[in-house]
């Protein structure tokens, strides 16, 4: 395994309607890296957003999509999916408070 450090962990959030609903019971939705666990993902979370403490992280793999180009065939690289569930008496994540 990759030596991976807590801000190499989370990519991106995860901007969609699903998620955007989630958030009303504090559950964030992150795209994080392939090789992190949940007690990496949580730790990233706490050390990354001041004030935040996590309750559980649950994870999902999305495999990489079949793509074709003429008869060339390939695939998107995959992807990790964490979603973030913040305990009661937890600050809100801020990148999240404009949208």
């Amino acid at each position: 395994m990759a030596n991976i450090q807590y801000y190499d962990v989370i990519l991106r959030p995860v901007v969609t309607e699903k998620s955007m609903e989630l958030m009303a019971d504090k559950k964030y939705t992150f795209y994080v890296h392939t090789d992190a666990n949940k007690a990496m993902i949580k730790n990233a979370v706490e050390k990354m957003f001041e004030g935040t403490k996590v309750a559980k992280v649950n994870t999902m793999n999305i495999p990489g999509k079949k793509r074709r180009r003429g008869a060339v065939t390939g695939q998107c690289a995959d992807k990790k999916k964490a979603i973030v569930q913040l305990t009661e008496d937890s600050a809100d994540i801020e990148i999240f408070s404009g949208l």
